[in-house]
């Protein structure tokens, strides 16, 4: 690609040509304000923040909309470009609920970052803000306050662009204009998958997750309740976001000492069931494989697609409800753990199920949802009590007092506390794959899957849709049938590319016998409970730091944790047991469309 030449602020910058004015103020580290702009998606240049100075122009440009030109002579920092900047966040903050002492995003707004670098008061405009609506607060994942949206319209983009689900829409126009959904229905009652990705991407707090966590705070307190921690992989490289670390870092040991602190009564490990995952889902892949290679069974359904991001299989009730049945039966690793938690640990521990609280600490917020989904109480109980995001446990921390860089390392409670590296990875795009080859090639052939140091560097990046070819060589008598078999999969994340997935499917055209689907953009490292801001840079070093922590584990596939081979022999006896269908498995139903 051809490169330009032009100036920002004296400085001159090359770039390569189709590139913006914005692109280039980047690129020599001059920064332009902006709200509208995200770097996830398209430009939309409506909110005019980022205006600057071009020579030639009477007019000031949009930074974040107009192509860079050879020859470009831009000014970033004029008092006519102050002058409008201020005036522009002054009439945002104008028609704004700014409740910022009490909102849940104080601090890490972009609008309030603004008004403060800005020096906005109220004193510039008079508000004009409309009469606060009531927030809505019918989704178990979601609360939308329309009194603090500055019409940016970041999560219309992301909901369509990113996810192609459009819950979100634009309704009237001019000072009429606002953000809602099909029909301004309830955020209950529209097709909205609960991922929570136009929260990360919301730059005020008129998008958020419910919360939950003074509900967790009550049950701590009281001594009644036996309450478990438990968090996914992903929060570990995320956490310290929120706490003072740089972005990625693990903080694993810190994280469990601070659970152990708030006062809980056991901390353990999400990664543990995501082991236990792999090894049902693993075996469900293979039982699969024999009845359509060997029993020539046509009511079996291949490819066998992964079930353990609940936005997706939401998505799927939603727009492929025909097709469910290509949906693996096993229920996620957090679905999983609740279920264990009031049976097996219950029993175990010699505590009454009815006394013990599971709160789930995770990346999502459509975990939220998922905890709540009238199928998930096969221990009799409520499988898990609380969804909580990793955001939501970084306030937790704070509002304790806790010094989180002072707290030394420890390490998770016993009996669903132990796991591997294959249920680390499980946190980033393909992980899930990863960790289902590493046991099901061993399973099939007595032998570690042929890539170096366990990696399989085919289906991890952030492509929308990654593929790979296993050859089975050297097949067991017991998977004799899958000898000479090139184990086809695939990875997707994003619902806009699971789409591109189901579309195959449905035209009878998909060539994998296995898929993994994941409804955030990196996975789980994107997840709409992460720490905000994210954005691709963000998403690759938190993955970064999931591989790290995998290749320092002592044991790396699923099915070698020691747990795992005990909660077998002491309980579920056997991958797929009556036992484990019972507890681990579920079905999903066809949801409306419309």
């Amino acid at each position: 690609m051809s490169k330009i030449s032009l100036l920002i602020d004296g400085k001159k910058v090359q770039i390569e040509e189709g590139k913006t004015i914005l692109d280039a103020a980047k690129k020599v580290n001059v920064k332009i304000p902006t709200l509208c702009y995200h770097e996830d998606l398209c430009v939309a240049g409506n909110c005019r923040v980022c205006v600057v100075e071009v020579e030639g122009n009477s007019t000031l440009q949009a930074s974040c909309a107009i192509p860079a030109q050879d020859g470009m002579e831009v000014r970033t920092n004029t008092p006519k470009v102050r002058n409008a900047r201020k005036d522009i966040i002054a009439m945002l903050v104008s028609e704004h609920n700014t409740q910022c002492t009490t909102c849940y995003r104080s601090t890490n707004c972009e609008l309030q970052d603004l008004a403060a670098e800005y020096n906005i008061d109220n004193n510039r405009y008079l508000s004009i803000m409309r009469p606060v609506t009531e927030v809505d607060r019918s989704s178990w994942s979601i609360e939308k306050d329309d009194s603090k949206c500055v019409r940016c319209q970041r999560c219309v983009r992301t909901c369509a662009e990113l996810q192609h689900v459009n819950a979100l829409t634009v309704s009237h126009k001019g000072k009429e204009m606002r953000i809602t959904t099909f029909h301004d229905l309830p955020m209950n009652e529209v097709v909205c998958t609960n991922c929570g990705q136009c929260v990360n991407h919301c730059p005020t707090g008129a998008l958020t997750e419910r919360r939950y966590f003074d509900e967790v705070w009550d049950a701590i307190g009281d001594p009644s309740k036996h309450v478990i921690m438990n968090t996914a992989p992903s929060v570990r490289v995320a956490l310290g976001e929120m706490l003072g670390y740089p972005v990625g870092t693990r903080v694993t040991g810190k994280m469990v000492t601070a659970m152990r602190r708030l006062g809980v009564d056991s901390v353990l490990d999400t990664d543990f069931s995501a082991d236990l995952t792999i090894v049902e889902e693993g075996s469900e892949l293979l039982s699969r494989l024999k009845k359509v290679i060997v029993d020539n069974d046509k009511t079996i359904k291949l490819p066998l697609i992964t079930s353990c991001s609940p936005a997706w299989v939401k998505f799927a009730e939603h727009l492929y409800p025909e097709h469910l049945g290509h949906m693996s039966t096993c229920k996620s690793p957090q679905q999983m753990f609740g279920a264990l938690a009031k049976t097996y640990y219950a029993d175990k521990k010699g505590i009454d199920p009815k006394d013990i609280v599971c709160v789930a600490i995770m990346p999502c917020a459509a975990k939220k949802f998922e905890s709540n989904r009238k199928e998930m109480n096969d221990s009799g109980y409520q499988d898990i009590d609380a969804g909580l995001t990793t955001r939501e446990f970084g306030h937790m921390i704070r509002q304790s007092g806790l010094d989180f860089k002072e707290l030394e390392d420890s390490t998770f409670d016993s009996i669903m506390g132990e796991s591997s590296g294959a249920g680390v990875i499980f946190g980033a795009t393909g992980g899930v794959m990863e960790a289902g080859l590493r046991t099901a090639y061993e399973l099939i052939t007595g032998k570690e899957v042929p890539f170096e140091n366990l990696n399989i560097k085919a289906v991890r990046g952030m492509e929308g849709i990654r593929e790979a070819t296993i050859p089975i060589e050297g097949a067991l008598p017991a998977y004799s049938f899958l000898e000479g078999v090139k184990l086809r999969v695939a990875v997707a994340h994003g619902l806009i590319n699971a789409r591109q997935i189901m579309d195959q499917i449905v035209k009878g055209e998909s060539p994998y016998h296995f898929i993994e689907i994941m409804a955030c953009p990196g996975g789980c490292i994107g997840g709409g409970g992460q720490p905000i801001p994210t954005n691709e840079a963000i998403r690759k070093k938190r993955a970064a730091s999931i591989y790290e922590e995998d290749m320092g584990m002592k044991v790396r596939k699923s099915h070698e944790n020691p747990e795992i081979k005990k909660i077998y022999a002491d309980f579920l006896k056997e991958p797929l047991s009556h036992v484990s269908h019972n507890l681990l498995h579920t079905t999903y139903k066809k949801r409306q469309r419309y």
